[in-house]
């Protein structure tokens, strides 16, 4: 059992955790469900060691115990072997560049034998459905399918406890629904699940219990009965996204003339051919499997890669990768590779250094992110650095805006927040992409949809 005794936990001057109390006993599936920055990813590290173990410039109090053991005074490399965790940003627990080393790393650390650990590994792959991604470099796959090591580099070691913060942030409709067969295979092996999400519709037959936050504290406790049989008014209320499978409800993408045209791309690493045309006010989603090559048709795009053949329009004229640069702003799926400052103004300043304080201060506030202003965006959830990164790609002013998984990490609220930025942008006259695998998302903000296959 795992369990909580009066835990507060605190940043400086930011209380981020406060009177929690709380059992998980062995074998249950916990979901640990609220708003961005609510502090669920917090309490996974209470659970896993990384606090106070990792991250130790806080000040903890209260006590957690696993199996009668306090996690402050347990050695990580003894929580390890009992506890496995998939992080929010999946590259930050790459110790390798290639896919097989890395699932093999924490069994190589235990000392197991290394047939067993070749052995570990396939049937890992194949339980998993990756047997495509072994021997790959992870520097080349796509976020879902960095994703999917990740969990693989966890479910190898066979943990006890599984903590998983937004497991499906990053993953297709198709590899979630394997997410969740997985779950319950590990389910009905007595294995304990904490996770950590917002997006909960694949979550709906294998949840026991929901705890669920706001400001740090534990607001209510759920059955999954009483969890599953909210209201749409009550789900709203509550900030959460839809418990339901949600599907593609608007038009395909029919379009090969307007202001920006992609005529015949092929991209470095894909086979497709794509053409499309794109006018001022368009938001046009991009959709497609894992690895299918959506983020490098928008790098491309954007000027951030070269394309194998084919050309770029903008107003009637071919545009080189410079001038897509200066064209194109792109809010990128791993958001922490274009987070440079030591707070959230100075990143706002840096994005456009004529904004006035009065323009960034109006936009953060609609971002929520206002009172954090001075605030380390390390110190962010990963919702609070999406929806910054999106401040940035706004303030910098640039006529074509692409999105990448810009809802990974957002709750409802923050969800329909994003959603009406891009549809201000759309009544601007800004050409927008997106690129998503949420499908509530794109039903809410695109006018039409590309279909990658591959």
């Amino acid at each position: 059992m795992i369990e909580f005794i009066d835990v507060n936990y605190r940043v400086a001057d930011y209380v981020i955790l406060t009177g929690i109390n709380l059992k998980i006993h062995k074998g249950e599936c916990l979901l640990l469900a609220g708003e961005s920055g609510s502090g669920k990813t917090t309490l996974t590290k209470l659970i896993n060691g990384l606090i106070p173990h990792f991250y130790s410039n806080g000040q903890l109090n209260g006590g957690v115990s696993i199996q009668g053991e306090k996690v402050a005074e347990t050695e990580i490399y003894r929580l390890a072997e009992k506890i496995g965790s998939v992080f929010q940003n999946p590259k930050s627990q790459f110790f390798y560049t290639d896919t097989s080393s890395e699932i093999a790393f924490g069994l190589e650390n235990r000392g197991v034998q290394p047939e067993k650990i070749r052995q570990r590994i396939a049937t890992t792959a194949n339980e998993l459905g990756i047997e495509n991604l072994l021997g790959r470099n992870i520097f080349q796959l796509s976020g879902g399918e960095k994703q999917s090591i990740a969990f693989a580099s966890v479910y190898a070691g066979e943990p006890e406890i599984y903590v998983l913060d937004e497991p499906s942030s990053n993953l297709d409709n198709l590899s979630a629904a394997r997410l969740t067969k997985l779950l319950h295979y590990i389910k009905a092996q007595g294995k304990t699940l904490i996770i950590a999400e917002h997006r909960l519709n694949y979550l709906s037959s294998v949840i026991d219990r929901v705890v669920y936050l706001k400001g740090g504290r534990i607001m209510q406790e759920f059955t999954a009965e009483q969890f599953l049989a909210f209201s749409e008014r009550e789900r709203i209320a509550m900030g959460l996204r839809s418990l339901k499978e949600t599907r593609i409800t608007i038009p395909a993408c029919k379009a090969v003339k307007g202001e920006l045209c992609i005529e015949r791309i092929i991209s470095p690493y894909k086979e497709q051919e794509i053409s499309f045309g794109a006018s001022s006010g368009d938001v046009i989603g991009i959709v497609g499997k894992n690895g299918v090559g959506k983020t490098t048709l928008c790098k491309i795009i954007c000027g951030l890669l070269k394309e194998q053949s084919g050309r770029v329009i903008y107003q009637g004229k071919k545009i080189t990768r410079k001038q897509r640069q200066r064209l194109c702003a792109m809010v990128m799926q791993d958001v922490n590779h274009q987070l440079f400052t030591d707070s959230i103004v100075e990143e706002c300043e840096l994005a456009a250094p004529e904004a006035s304080k009065e323009k960034i201060d109006n936009l953060l506030q609609g971002f929520d992110l206002l009172p954090y202003k001075e605030v380390h965006p390390a110190v962010l959830s990963g919702g609070q650095r999406q929806r910054l990164a999106v401040c940035q790609a706004v303030l910098s002013g640039k006529k074509v805006v692409i999105f990448d998984e810009p809802t990974s990490g957002l709750d409802y609220k923050h969800m329909m927040q994003t959603g009406e930025i891009i549809q201000k942008l759309s009544h601007e006259g800004y050409i927008v992409l997106v690129i998503t695998h949420d499908y509530e998302f794109l039903n809410l903000v695109c006018h039409s949809v590309i279909q990658l296959n591959g």
